[in-house]
């Protein structure tokens, strides 16, 4: 069977935790490389993933891309465009982290370069394989909602000081700032389950001190078919509301808390442990129905294997990219657009 040689550029929270076990996880790709200056993430990439050649910095990667079939960029923000460019001009195929880019115009600039070269190029959505964006999806294919009218998501935090990280107290410049962060998943969402907005209306805030981009922020998107999809992103929540709530013409849907793939990540357990992947306990599954009818129903299982799954797919069988990187670049246009938006009212 053929396997895939994947360099990782970068191997802090996203690079070690999110993508390279779930490339290693997938029978047609291998983690061959990694890109980090920090002797100690090289240490262990090595004992993760026996093998693995380090290289310091991505040029010296670069210069030895014909050992390589796709690169991965798990980098900071304002690094996403200039390595992906790079990586596009060393002849190699692209995943590149959420957000795509800081802007929309240099996201299109990504895609008009990864066509040019004739190169698979696509985004790191993982949130389109959680447990309960897949469940909704169900429900709503099913019709069990009948006409959903509005869509309510959150991603919401109580983390009343920050930790220090770049993503909470750098500056725009870097695309730091939860917008970028959790925003990018939550639009995303919103824009595969009910198309096209026509109206975007924000409220963007920086409330803790020491942060300087929003750690607090509200979106309400009016999709061209009418839908509301209503959008919180919080790192200052010290209630938290319920993770989706998704109202139609026949029925509701409740449900809280996160889909269980993050956190297992985080403990160091891999999709091929041979353990059950992505499932949710019965006593999380959310409530269908309406008032005086209400009723568990079975969550699907979170699927995150499956974005690696499908880039093997297209590098390999010709299949389209897992994700689309036009989508990343309308949900980049709805960040610039929210941004717009909360500095006229201010």
């Amino acid at each position: 069977m053929t396997e895939l040689n994947v360099a990782v550029i970068g191997y802090g929270l996203a690079g070690a935790v999110f993508h390279a076990p779930l490339i290693a996880a997938e029978p047609r790709l291998r983690v061959a490389a990694v890109v980090t200056s920090s002797a100690e993430r090289s240490a262990q990439a090595r004992a993760e993933h026996p093998g693995v050649r380090v290289f310091p910095t991505p040029d010296e990667l670069f210069s030895a891309a014909t050992d390589f079939d796709l690169v991965v960029v798990a980098t900071p923000n304002r690094t996403h465009a200039p390595l992906t460019l790079a990586a596009v001009a060393a002849g190699l195929p692209v995943v590149v982290d959420k957000p795509f880019a800081l802007t929309a115009e240099e996201g299109e600039a990504m895609i008009a370069a990864a066509r040019r070269a004739g190169l698979m190029l696509t985004v790191f959505q993982n949130r389109r394989w959680d447990s309960d964006f897949r469940t909704v999806r169900r429900l709503i294919d099913e019709g069990a909602l009948g006409a959903v009218h509005r869509f309510e998501s959150r991603f919401e935090r109580w983390r009343p000081r920050p930790k220090g990280g770049w993503r909470e107290i750098g500056s725009a410049a870097e695309g730091a700032g939860i917008l970028y962060d959790l925003g990018s998943h939550l639009i995303d969402q919103a824009l595969t389950l009910f198309g096209p907005v026509a109206h975007v209306y924000a409220e963007v805030d920086a409330r803790r001190p020491g942060v300087a981009t929003d750690d607090d922020a509200f979106l309400a998107l009016t999709h061209s078919n009418g839908v509301h999809s209503q959008l919180w992103m919080s790192a200052v929540a010290a209630q938290l509301g319920p993770r989706l709530r998704v109202l139609g013409s026949e029925a509701g849907y409740v449900c809280y808390g996160l889909d269980p793939q993050e956190a297992a990540l985080r403990e160091g357990r891999r999709p091929d442990d041979g353990k059950p992947w992505g499932v949710v306990d019965p006593v999380d599954w959310g409530q269908l129905g309406a008032e005086g009818d209400l009723r568990l129903t079975p969550s699907e299982p979170g699927a995150y294997p499956e974005f690696y799954a499908g880039v093997a797919a297209c590098l390999l069988d010709g299949a389209e990219p897992p994700v689309d990187p036009a989508d990343a670049v309308v949900v980049l246009r709805i960040i610039e657009r929210a941004h717009e938006y909360a500095r006229s009212v201010r």
